[in-house]
């Protein structure tokens, strides 16, 4: 029966343990320091635990939920870079109340977090009316389609699983491209049908926006010159641009 390296070296902890204070008593041959200084050591065990246990650990977690928040957060950045902007800027077109949005949503570069408190209300309240007819589906198809893979390599990746609202928005995008990818004549579509795209439409939509919206007040926390751009670009304002100086553009 082999022992598990933990049994080993536990039993290796006792012997040298053993062996130190057998040293002692034949150097010293003085029994009572040797107890009395055993049950000094014990008395202090259960503050070492305490200190161990309750204080370092917690540090050590501390430190290790800012390391994996940090990476989540490395891989969020890069879905918002490829595929996250300008796919909301998409559903926003489908959007008949996309001009509340607009109205609600702006000055990104002077919120505070009081501000994104705010806006992350205005989002919950917002109806999400999404109406397939008046965007452009069969593009939607296509630029869903050609982020595919990357959608994908985004769901197979480890830092993820710990984000549920996160990988719950990579499996609503990636659900609706194969739903769109199945349709042969986005043009021709049933009632039924559209109002069923209009439902997965509608839930990607919400999901992207809440987490956008999560994802720039992060930025604004940690890297003041990331949410600089992130807020130019807003895909909420019709005349976003990243040039400082055009109208429109948020410095």
């Amino acid at each position: 029966m082999r022992l598990d390296w933990r049994y080993k070296l536990t039993l290796v902890l006792v012997a040298v343990s053993l062996a130190i204070y057998g040293v002692n008593y034949l150097i010293f041959r003085d029994w009572g320091y040797m107890m009395r200084l055993f049950f000094g050591q014990l008395g202090f065990l259960p503050l070492s635990i305490i200190v161990v246990t309750l204080v370092i650990n917690q540090l050590l977690a501390t430190r290790a939920q800012q390391a994996r928040l940090h990476k989540m957060n490395i891989v969020i950045g890069a879905f918002f870079s490829e595929v996250g902007v300008a796919l909301l800027r998409r559903c926003l077109a489908f959007d008949a109340h996309r001009e509340e949005l607009q109205r609600s949503i702006g000055a990104l570069s002077r919120w505070s977090p009081a501000d994104f408190q705010e806006a992350h209300l205005v989002l919950a309240r917002h109806p999400y009316a999404v109406d397939p007819e008046v965007g452009d589906l069969a593009e939607l198809k296509e630029f869903l389609l050609s982020r595919r893979d990357f959608l994908l390599r985004l769901l197979e990746n480890p830092t993820l699983l710990e984000h549920e609202a996160f990988t719950n928005l990579l499996w609503a995008v990636c659900h609706l491209g194969e739903e769109l990818g199945y349709r042969r004549d986005l043009g021709r579509l049933s009632r039924p049908d559209r109002e069923h795209l209009a439902g997965d439409l509608q839930r990607a939509y919400r999901l992207l926006a809440a987490q956008w919206l999560t994802y720039l007040a992060y930025l604004k926390r940690a890297y003041p010159y990331l949410f600089s751009l992130a807020a130019r670009i807003n895909p909420l304002q019709p005349r976003a641009a990243a040039e400082i100086d055009l109208p429109g553009s948020e410095a």
